[in-house]
């Protein structure tokens, strides 16, 4: 195993491994080229972890992932027929992209570009930023090699973001957004040129002809951020987040709400398999303080899901609801308080906790994040495997939960501390120690 491919392996959660996997061997079985790419590398290089994978292939990308799909029971929330994209959500809410490797030519600025498939070098170097065009192999031949045609390590090194050539935020004015979000989200600083281009883009006001579905997609991926509220804050700044909506100013930027919002997802114990809905967590706060005209406006303009805005608006009910459930339910054992929270979806959860006023909801949900979910994942898949379960059965899950509700309910080992021995009588010429300074 390469030195990349065993970084990688560190960073990833187990179901991130695992879908690594199945991508890799469907990508095998269909002899095609495939590498880890663009966010997904930019972090694992970084030393950030990894919140998404990003994955391309020298080939058929949509076919590819279709199939896979099919293979897999992977839910494919999206294709994008222009760049050949497809986006992913495998078991335990992973979330992927699936792309193939082309090169896009701009016949004008922020015009729709020209597609044709391309080897990986090329695709990198048609990237937006240099952090953003790193690539590692996945394929058999060649897993671990690393490939970095613009430099982008040495920019992550030095924590500066450079756009890769003099034409792209000219090209795809969604990248003066994403610039921003990227500045914010890894503290680093943009090189002077790319600075110089921006300011020449804006100049131009470039940004008012960025296509409602490219907002969409960058307000999503804000939306995923554990610092949206300093992004969309910094947005306000350089005066584009108008483009998302002229009402998003002022009091009506629900700054203090992604404020608690962070605070409660820092509480999040670092590695924990906990599926969430972020963006119905970030919408739910970016349309709160909107009046339902601003809303329908936001929400029309840019293209959004209608059952992305409906889990949005509901999640005060349900929140409300749980609370309420939870305030009155009887635990007596970590394992009854675990067997109730961990049917609680997490945005529920995390909305509970921003929110709520009861002591009592807040210490038993701070409690299942702190104390028995991280216990409840030590039980691991070998465990059960040896107690006679077969992973995917119902077997399996009732020896899984069996196994986390002993180990949440037993007592904790007492620690016996002996006593040291006592020192040894003062010895002939010797003086004790309490005879010295008499």
């Amino acid at each position: 195993m390469s030195d990349y491919m065993f970084k990688l392996d560190s960073h990833l959660s187990g179901e991130q491994t695992r879908a690594v996997a199945a991508v890799r061997d469907a990508a095998e079985a269909e002899t095609l080229n495939l590498f880890l790419t663009g966010g997904a590398m930019r972090d694992m290089m970084g030393g950030f972890s990894i919140r998404d994978l990003d994955f391309t292939v020298e080939g058929p990308a949509i076919k590819f992932a279709k199939a896979l799909a099919g293979k897999t029971g992977a839910e494919v929330l999206s294709v994008d027929d222009l760049r050949k994209t497809v986006e992913m959500r495998f078991s335990g809410n992973v979330l992927a992209s699936i792309s193939m490797a082309r090169q896009e030519k701009y016949p004008k600025p922020a015009a729709k570009p020209h597609i044709q498939p391309a080897a990986i070098h090329d695709d990198l170097r048609c990237r937006d930023f240099t952090v953003n065009a790193i690539a590692l192999s996945l394929g058999k031949a060649s897993r671990g090699l690393l490939l970095d045609p613009t430099n982008g390590l040495g920019d992550l090194e030095h924590k500066e973001l450079r756009a890769i050539s003099n034409y792209t935020l000219y090209d795809d004015p969604i990248r003066l957004l994403r610039l921003i979000r990227l500045r914010t989200r890894l503290n680093f600083t943009v090189n002077e040129r790319t600075m110089n281009q921006y300011a020449n883009v804006r100049e131009a006001k470039l940004e008012t002809r960025i296509a409602p579905a490219a907002l969409e997609s960058e307000l999503h991926q804000i939306g995923l951020d554990l610092h949206s509220g300093d992004i969309l804050k910094a947005l306000e700044e350089e005066d584009l987040l108008y483009v998302i909506s002229p009402a998003l100013t002022g009091p009506k930027l629900n700054l203090a709400g992604f404020a608690k919002l962070q605070k409660a997802m820092s509480s999040l114990p670092s590695g924990l398999d906990l599926p969430i809905n972020h963006y119905a967590l970030f919408l739910a706060l970016l349309l709160e303080k909107l009046s339902p005209r601003e809303r329908t406006q936001l929400v029309s303009t840019l293209g959004i899901d209608k059952t992305e805005v409906d889990a949005a608006l509901k999640l005060e009910t349900r929140a409300g609801k749980f609370e309420r459930e939870l305030a009155a339910a009887k635990l007596n054992k970590p394992s009854v308080s675990y067997a109730m929270l961990s049917k609680v979806p997490g945005e529920v959860l995390l909305y509970a906790l921003m929110r709520s006023k009861e002591r009592i909801v807040l210490d038993r949900i701070k409690n299942y994040f702190g104390k028995y979910l991280p216990t409840a994942q030590e039980v691991t898949e070998r465990e059960v495997i040896d107690k006679g379960g077969e992973p995917g059965t119902p077997k399996f899950t009732k020896l899984q939960q069996q196994l986390i509700a002993a180990r949440l309910d037993a007592r904790p080992k007492k620690v016996v501390v002996e006593a040291p021995p006592p020192p040894p009588p003062p010895g002939p010429g010797r003086r004790s120690i309490s005879s010295f300074g008499r």
